[in-house]
């Protein structure tokens, strides 16, 4: 699994999940490029983000949802 350790530098525009509390507790995601999505805390808008095959960050989120930890 790749990563980047500034996160800010990445030419993307950041969002996050429309549920997400109003103290920025949550994970960003951003568009690298068609094969690879990005992905980091919130609250470190400048720290080290992962990159994520689509299907990588597909398996994730199932298995998050398939273990119950869904809000």
């Amino acid at each position: 699994m790749a990563h980047v350790e500034d996160s800010s530098l990445l030419p993307v525009t950041w969002w996050k999940s429309s549920a997400s509390g109003t103290q920025s507790d949550c994970v960003e995601c951003g568009i690298v490029d068609e094969q690879t999505i990005a992905v980091r805390d919130s609250k470190w808008p400048t720290g080290p983000a992962l990159l994520l095959s689509r299907a990588s960050l597909a398996r994730v989120v199932s298995g998050i949802r398939m273990r119950g930890f869904e809000a």
